[in-house]
């Protein structure tokens, strides 16, 4: 499987609504598990995200889709980056 990285800020709706995180956290977590990936960490971050989760999907198609759900709640602006599944060869 393919390891993702996924950055997000949490909107004005989900500032509002932050006591519903972990409920929303745990729900993310079951779609994605549905869908045949995994959540392996997720961080709570200051700075220009409010939180990154890494997670594991299937394929390009399955993390989209897992993306496009989860910015449908409106309670965060996402972001998705790919993780190359092997270490880069040569030098720098």
């Amino acid at each position: 499987m393919t390891t993702y990285i996924l950055l997000a800020n949490l909107t004005d709706a989900g500032a509002k609504s932050v006591k519903e995180s972990p409920s929303r956290l745990d729900t993310a977590k079951r779609l994605l598990k549905d869908m045949g990936g995994d959540f392996k960490s997720f961080f709570l971050t200051m700075g220009e995200y409010d939180f990154v989760a890494v997670y594991e999907a299937p394929d390009d198609a399955i993390a989209a889709r897992f993306t496009l759900h989860s910015g449908a709640s409106a309670t965060c602006a996402l972001k998705r980056s790919r993780l190359s599944p092997k270490p880069p060869t040569g030098k720098l």
